[in-house]
């Protein structure tokens, strides 16, 4: 009987080993490492999982040297930890069996042997952040621009649930194994891999990880015009949901298989504005819209930078940006979500963006819901998506759906601050009070700076009636995000219903005093009013916040309970033709 081929090579994680050049590859990159530490790793991945001894490894390695075994075997061992990027201590790789040898703890696959079992019940992706390889970091945005399209590719097939960017973005240049990547993304698999671009020429490698073995499932190396980029992050995305079995709709394959000629300097522009959208800040947003109306004037047919236009002026015109006025930014949003949509009807982040700014700006509810449901259609897994739909809902007196909606979005974007928050936030507003408490600590336990965290456990304190706790904690987001109109009206809310009128009436009389007439932030001025008992003024409040197009959210909340049966509070909330009391 004729024996079996020695394999060519083993791999095993992100590593292969080629026997036959006597090489180390790691993501396709050669890793430095002396025959002598080359030869002690072949013999490990020959056994994986069995002990071998050191008897073994200086009988077939150092029969023929004089060098000290002792000092040899040590030496090997550590250089191949230190190409692995393993440790002694805690070993991913290499496991020392005190003074009898050693063991590989990894699976390992022969190049040779046949392919590896199907990864059909792989439903749930992180695509983490693809390594830029032209070693200069003014190149990050590209790189990052790259990962963001494949999320937002593979984001659009209904059978799997890709995690959003924000989250993945924290593992960036983190030296955390994929197998804890993936459990803590509460994910099946984990797709890595690198990007470069050089002159007219762009080149991925993407491979395909199992978790919790780390198993490659698949490889492949791309290369294309850059003028192509779009049709390449098609086709990456295609390979991908092949490798998982993914049942594709004949929208979702009539997208990948598409993919639009852009001009190079177009498509960099609109990477650059997406990388400076991300950053979710004033300046940021800024620097965004430049890029887009760049990429806009190359090529106006391009959909979507329109789309990404349509982003930053949603969040220009949102309370926790108030970069413009409601009545300047939200028609943008929507002429720009417009203009996307007549060019790419299949943009799901457009339909989000334009859903935005029909709820807070136009009121336009019925419409609204139908842009919504049309972006979670298009991509299930727009994190953000799923988090404006919810306070949609919220307005609408839908809070169980609501709350539904921003757990998945929190599935999908499991370190986003701000999902978190919101989740926290309509807790409260369903009146689960101590649910809400639970969350923002939770929050404030991944970053205690973050501002939000602090008010939104504030606003649960409160209605609690822990009046002192909420107070600090409206102080500790004042000194931390700086005074917002919510943080200053809400800890003067809790001032006054807890018997320190005084004061809160002269955070209420400087607040007020530096808002303008159409300023979006007399309904949180009108809040402050409701505490200190002055129905009056909280009434004429709210009328200025009608005529300056507020958010209505602020109505669902419960500090607002004392003037809900008043007729010139019902009156209101009837021109506002909120679906709850049509």
């Amino acid at each position: 009987m004729q024996a079996n081929p020695a394999p060519r090579g083993f791999r095993f994680g992100t590593f292969e080993v080629d026997l036959r050049t006597g090489g180390l590859t790691k993501r396709g990159l050669r890793q430095g490492l002396q025959e002598q530490p080359f030869r002690v790793l072949t013999v490990l991945l020959e056994k994986p999982g069995e002990l071998v001894t050191r008897e073994e490894l200086r009988d077939r390695i150092w029969t023929h040297t004089v060098v000290d075994f002792d000092h040899g075997i040590n030496k090997a061992i550590n250089k191949i930890r230190e190409a692995l990027g393993d440790s002694a201590t805690h070993p991913r790789f290499i496991e020392t069996v005190a003074r009898r040898g050693y063991r590989f703890l990894a699976d390992v696959t022969s190049l040779d042997a046949a392919g590896p079992r199907p990864a059909a019940h792989i439903r749930s992706i992180a695509v983490l952040p693809l390594e830029d390889l032209s070693g200069d970091s003014a190149q990050d945005y590209f790189a990052d621009g790259m990962t963001d399209e494949l999320i937002m590719n593979l984001g659009q097939i209904s059978a799997l649930r890709v995690i959003s960017r924000t989250s993945v973005m924290s593992y960036k240049g983190a030296p955390k194994p994929l197998s804890e990547i993936a459990r803590e993304l509460n994910v099946e698999a984990i797709v890595e891999g690198t990007v470069l671009r050089s002159g007219a020429i762009v080149r991925i490698t993407a491979q395909l990880i199992e978790a919790p073995t780390e198993r490659r499932i698949w490889a492949k190396t791309y290369e294309e015009d850059f003028r192509d980029t779009i049709g390449l992050q098609h086709r990456v995305a295609r390979n991908i949901a092949e490798q998982v079995n993914a049942t594709l709709s004949r929208r979702e394959k009539g997208h990948l298989e598409s993919g639009k000629r852009i001009d190079p300097s177009a498509y960099e522009a609109y990477l650059k504005g997406r990388f400076f959208w991300n950053k979710r800040s004033e300046e940021g947003l800024r620097k965004a819209i430049t890029y887009f109306n760049e990429a806009i004037k190359v090529d106006p047919t391009y959909a979507q930078p329109h789309a990404g236009l349509a982003d930053c002026y949603a969040l220009s015109g949102d309370w926790q940006h108030g970069m413009l006025a409601p009545k300047d930014a939200f028609p943008r949003a929507r002429a720009a979500a417009d203009r996307a949509l007549a060019l790419d009807d299949s943009l799901g982040e457009a339909h989000a963006s334009l859903a935005f700014a029909l709820d807070l700006y136009f009121w336009d509810w019925r419409s609204a819901e139908t842009e919504h449901k049309r972006a979670i259609a298009l991509n299930p897994s727009y994190a953000t998506a799923h988090q404006w739909y919810a306070w949609h809902l919220i307005v609408a007196g839908r809070n169980r759906d609501a709350l539904a909606e921003l757990h998945k979005a929190a599935s999908l974007d499991p370190l986003s601050l701000s999902i978190g928050a919101d989740l926290a936030d309509a807790l409260c507003i369903a009146r689960l009070e101590e649910q809400s408490i639970q969350q923002s600590r939770r929050i404030l336990e991944m970053d205690p700076s973050f501002a939000l965290g602090h008010y939104q456990l504030g606003q649960a304190l409160t209605q609690r009636k822990m009046h002192d706790q909420a107070i600090a904690e409206f102080q500790a987001a004042i000194e931390l995000g700086g005074d917002r109109p919510i943080f200053v009206s809400n800890l003067a809310y809790a001032l006054a219903v807890s018997g320190r009128g005084d004061d809160a009436r002269r955070l209420v009389n400087k607040l007020a005093s530096t808002q303008s007439e159409h300023s979006p932030s007399h309904s949180n001025i009108a809040l402050a009013y409701v505490g200190l008992g002055d129905h009056q003024e909280a009434l004429a409040r709210l009328e200025k916040a009608y005529q300056s197009r507020f958010n209505p959210s602020i109505l669902m909340r419960r500090a607002f309970d004392p003037l809900r049966y008043d007729p010139r509070f019902q009156e209101l909330l009837r021109r506002l033709r909120l679906p709850s009391v049509e």
